[in-house]
């Protein structure tokens, strides 16, 4: 059979950058899916994309579909033929619905009795019969959420289609996708040599495109882009501030990237580098340039998409564009310092947090009487970490925050110290929306940790307290992030902070504004729910964390604490005994409950391995009084591992369930007592039992 390469390209208008990516890996993954589906063999699918087009390359895709063995069972014959011997409209109708003749079919005789029946060979249809359809149906199944029609078109698509190209080998393969003819034209850039050229063979496509100033291959053209910001940066003597996010929207704007430096008025560095780094970056998508200390230079790198035989006015130009954005941060920022934070503070009151919440003041008082309250619990000065909570959100009624949103906190920073508020006070107004995305830094000083905390908190109780849980991926106040952030901090410093208490505290704050039933308990359990993705992401097994999960520690320090002393158990070789043993307990205990388990009888011991149990079992527990009141979980899950054997003594020659209903009472209350032990730092009875 013959074997070629499948070149699929679709050419359009400028596609949006930032869905560039997903919209070329989908494409790909569906012409993928449709041709396993149609049982052609092939090799792999590699996609490309550039801001005007979307490409699939299919390899060793086999000219024509496997042929198929195809069974069909009919009607019964007792329903198939009349008394004449005559095919009954039963049997025309499933004949001509499988597009067979009855005259071809068998019988199949079964216990239940005997049917109609064929078996036979389906010829595989070629590639060129069954391509229009697979990419009609890949491009339409993209998700895109905002379709437009263009022309007199009743085809709607992300942006106007020009071209589809379509060949297989050398081959073009006729067809029409999105009522377009497929044809050997490819679009070439669109400043930079011919408009367009002709595509002989599906193997010269990438070098076909990049004879004509087109770099397809989105992985290469972002790394190249990597290399040469890297390489200016370089002559600089500076380091580029730049993330995979910006490059790769900067790869989705560009097909021939080609890397200058520019500058601005030095003057304009006496405005916070976060608000001119923000809007070369956000709004200009440039490249700014940073010193070996950090500082901001007044040179940034950007990308162009023309190799211009006189750069100088392309710098020029982007030099233009850029000195009135700059500008607008010096002004914003000079006139915000005609202002104190503290003078904005009645502002906030014209801001809705949240209709049944109150105003952006109400939260700030809230957020700063709950602040005080954290810091005072673990040995900060609270008036500082109220005053932080008072200030915390004046920053956005300034004009730098209105326009730059992203330099929430930061500003309040700036702003605070030029007030002359406290340096601590200053540096929680950017620490309080710490971690901001995941890996990103936590705050540092305890008044900052404890506006953290708060803000989060406030969050998550009062959205909460409104009845607006998140439901699926529908999470629009972000309680999931918020939650994720709080154990974050909580667990990295180590914090002895009990989120029982500091909820229900936050619940004082509202006063009557919160009134969902069992608000404490569901905050709680929201908040230590987050701990099965944080820790499956880490690489955690999922029987550790449950194992800590059911006994519902209420500090995350503490909780933390467990899952790693139950992990480092796990690998004891007496865990999985005694696991298997506590498991047997609570099953035990389960159909056969107790009270008062605390009371052993010693005169009712009439075996020695009950009595050994029970000696082992008091001197375990006397250990773990002082490991457990420390936090000593290792230690605690050490000695419990040396119970082992006593446990297999006693299971192998004591009779629990024994006649005597005394006996039998006390030996469960010997279980009940190890139940509780083994509790005492999870439940070691849902560790897996695999070895």
């Amino acid at each position: 059979m013959n074997v070629e390469n499948l070149l699929i390209e679709i050419g359009t208008e400028e596609l949006p950058p930032k869905s560039l990516a997903k919209l070329a890996s989908n494409f790909a993954q569906n012409i993928e899916k449709a041709f396993t589906e149609s049982e052609f063999s092939f090799s792999s699918v590699t996609w490309y994309a550039t801001p005007r087009r979307l490409a699939v390359s299919v390899l060793q895709l086999a000219e024509m579909q496997n042929d198929r063995i195809v069974e069909v069972r009919g009607p019964a014959v007792t329903v198939a033929f009349d008394a004449s011997g005559n095919p009954t409209p039963a049997a025309i109708g499933w004949a001509k619905s499988n597009g067979i003749k009855i005259s071809n079919t068998t019988r199949l005789k079964t216990d239940k009795g005997e049917w109609l029946y064929y078996k036979g060979t389906e010829k595989g249809l070629a590639v060129s019969q069954l391509i229009s359809t697979i990419v009609d149906k890949a491009l339409a199944t993209l998700p895109i959420p905002k379709p437009m029609k263009w022309g007199s078109n009743t085809i709607q698509f992300i942006r106007p289609i020009h071209t589809v190209t379509m060949v297989y080998g050398k081959k073009l393969v006729s067809g029409k996708v999105f009522g377009i003819e497929s044809s050997r034209t490819i679009l070439a850039h669109r400043f930079m040599g011919p408009k367009s050229f002709v595509l002989n063979c599906a193997d010269d496509y990438l070098q076909d495109l990049k004879n004509n100033f087109v770099i397809a291959d989105f992985t290469q053209r972002k790394e190249l882009i990597r290399q040469q910001i890297q390489d200016a940066a370089a002559k600089e003597n500076a380091v580029a501030d730049m993330n995979d996010e910006l490059l790769e929207e900067v790869a989705s704007l560009v097909e021939w990237p080609v890397a200058l430096v520019a500058s601005f008025d030095e003057s304009f560095l006496a405005v916070p580098k976060e608000a001119l780094i923000y809007t070369m970056k956000g709004d200009q998508k440039y490249f700014p340039l940073l010193d070996s200390a950090g500082n901001l230079k007044s040179r940034f790198i950007f990308i162009s998409n023309i190799e211009s035989s006189k750069p100088e006015l392309v710098i020029s130009g982007n030099e233009k564009v850029i000195r009135p954005r700059l500008a607008d941060a010096e002004f914003f920022f000079n006139t915000d310092k005609k202002h104190t934070l503290e003078s904005r503070l009645e502002s906030l009151d014209t801001i809705l947090f949240q209709k049944q919440l109150g105003s952006l003041l109400d939260k700030t008082k809230r957020i700063a009487n709950l602040a005080s309250s954290i810091a005072q619990s673990l040995g900060a000065d609270a008036e500082l970490a109220h005053r932080a909570g008072m200030l915390s959100k004046t920053d956005l009624m300034t004009n730098m925050v209105m326009e730059f949103p992203d330099v929430q906190g930061i500003m309040g920073m700036y702003y605070a110290t030029i007030d002359g508020e406290n340096s601590e006070v200053a540096t929680a107004l950017n620490e309080q929306y710490m971690p901001r995305f995941s890996g990103d830094s936590l705050p540092q000083s305890p008044i900052s940790i404890s506006l953290a905390i708060a803000d989060k908190i406030d969050t998550l109780v009062g959205i909460f307290g409104i009845g607006q849980v998140p439901k699926g991926d529908k999470d629009p106040f972000a309680l999931r992030r918020a939650a994720i952030g709080l154990l974050r901090i909580i667990v990295d410093k180590n914090l002895p902070i009990d989120l029982e208490i500091v909820v229900e505290a936050s619940i004082s704050t509202f006063g009557d504004k919160v009134q969902m039933s069992g608000l404490k308990q569901a905050v709680v359990d929201f908040v230590l729910a987050r701990f099965k993705a944080w820790y499956l992401e880490q690489g955690i097994e999922i029987d550790v964390i449950q194992a800590v999960s059911e006994i519902r520690p209420t500090r995350p320090a503490d909780f933390a604490a467990r899952v790693q002393a139950i992990t480092l158990f796990k690998n004891n070789p007496a865990a999985i005994t005694l696991a298997a043993a506590n498991k047997r307990v609570a099953n035990i205990l389960a159909k056969n409950p107790v009270n008062d388990f605390n009371t052993i009888d010693s005169r009712l011991l009439k075996e020695s391995a009950e009595q050994d149990l029970v000696n082992a079992l008091e001197a375990t527990e006397a250990k773990l009084e002082g490991l457990l009141g420390n936090g000593d979980y290792n230690g605690a899950l050490e000695n419990l591992a040396k119970l082992r054997g006593p446990i297999d003594d006693f299971f192998e020659n004591v009779m629990v369930m024994a006649d005597e209903q005394d006996i039998r009472n006390n030996r469960l209350h010997i279980l009940s007592r190890l139940r509780a032990l083994f509790l005492s730092c999870g439940d070691i009875s849902l560790l897996s039992q695999q070895a």
